[in-house]
């Protein structure tokens, strides 16, 4: 069976990091795929999806020192879904992306965003 994801986006956010208590890094991010179609009528049209990717250990070092919110990334890794329970006993689920690999794209401070230039951007 395969379970393989490709992923080229924009981080939504900063990257959130925890550490396990063995001392394992643990970072969080959002990313945001656009995809780009025409309707019925011609018009230009773009859709955005956000996944939620998981990065352990150095790779998750990694994100969390270099990454920040508008950072574009290329992250290959596998789907997986987890069951929680909410506050009140009832059973959640939640997908993720286990990420394997991260490339970061673009050049330095390629993250780093004017507020002004944030209009009409998804994240």
């Amino acid at each position: 069976m395969l379970n393989k994801v490709f992923l080229i986006g924009n981080l939504g956010t900063n990257p959130e990091t925890r550490y396990t208590q063995d001392g394992t890094c643990v970072c969080n991010i959002r990313l945001a795929t656009t995809e780009r179609y025409k309707d019925r009528n011609g018009d230009q049209k773009k859709r955005t999806e956000w996944h939620k990717v998981i990065l352990w250990g150095r790779l998750g070092e990694i994100a969390e020192q270099y990454l920040i919110k508008g950072s574009r990334v290329f992250i290959e890794g596998r789907i997986e879904t987890r069951k929680w329970q909410d506050k009140d006993g009832n059973d959640r689920y939640t997908t993720e992306i286990r990420a394997s690999e991260m490339k970061m794209l673009g050049g330095i401070g390629d993250g780093v965003r004017d507020s002004s230039e944030d209009e009409g951007i998804p994240f």
